[in-house]
């Protein structure tokens, strides 16, 4: 057993030593054995509940939630100076030094008079500082753990910095059009669904770029709309002492529609 001094205010000093005796000999079992690996879906978690209590805007949620975020950074970190890698030092020292590069408009006599032109000169830098020579280059350092919709979202925002964009939405609508129609195709004649289901997501991103809409928020709207609207004919179908499983396609539309109705 560690006794660990009670504070009224515990700090950030704390938690790194908390997280070094959880994973010290004596330790937790469960710490001790996680590696990148084990913690890699723990972590985006945390993330994801951190994004949803900024939705909220509940701030003694977000003290949690980003509390959650910074133990599981501190907590990855600490793995690495185990096996002698780096340091929270070396961690630190590098995002400082890449703040400082990416913003010459505030450490240096580059000049950027709105946050349009500061992130034409990020961009620049980003691709300076890695090596990218080209727009393909900067595309394939799009993360690939990245939820696929956001992805699409930022390559086809290089490829559009670069030129190959629609001249308006008019073109990504056609384009929608016509890669539903391939997976139409696709469908009856049994083969290659996946591909072309892609490729009207895709498409479909591009259609809410010129709209200005975020493809991820977009998406997580209908889920939540999906959701209460099957509430209703759920609930309806109860009512009448009714198995939902049991009702035919056209009685379900007719209900979906109700449904709809009642939730403008």
């Amino acid at each position: 057993m560690i006794n660990y001094p009670e504070k009224d205010i515990y700090t950030y000093d704390d938690l790194v030593d908390i997280l070094r005796i959880l994973r010290a000999p004596g330790g937790c079992p469960w710490d001790r054995e996680q590696t990148h690996e084990s913690n890699r879906r723990n972590f985006l978690e945390e993330a994801y509940e951190a994004a949803e209590a900024f939705d909220l805007d509940d701030p003694e949620l977000m003290k949690e939630e980003l509390g959650d975020v910074l133990m599981q950074v501190l907590f990855n970190i600490h793995m690495e100076e185990e096996a002698g890698r780096f340091t929270t030092g070396d961690v630190t020292d590098h995002v400082v030094r890449k703040l400082i590069f990416r913003h010459p408009h505030v450490f240096s006599n580059t000049r950027a008079d709105d946050s349009e032109q500061v992130l034409v000169n990020w961009d620049k830098l980003k691709r300076q500082e890695k090596g990218q020579r080209t727009t393909a280059d900067a595309m394939d350092s799009v993360a690939r753990s990245l939820p696929a919709l956001w992805r699409a979202d930022k390559l086809q925002s290089k490829a559009a910095k670069a030129g190959f964009e629609f001249a308006d939405v008019s073109g990504a609508l056609d384009k929608l059009d016509e890669e539903t129609q391939e997976l139409r195709s696709a469908v009856e004649n049994g083969t290659n669904f996946e591909e072309e289901l892609g490729d009207v997501l895709f498409a479909a991103v591009k259609v809410g770029r010129f709209c200005g809409v975020d493809p991820e928020a977009a998406l997580t709207k209908t889920c939540e709309k999906f959701i209460a609207r099957f509430r209703k004919v759920e609930e309806a179908v109860n009512a009448r002492g009714e198995a939902l499983s049991a009702l035919p396609p056209d009685e379900l539309t007719a209900l979906w529609n109700d449904a709809k109705q009642q939730l403008r």
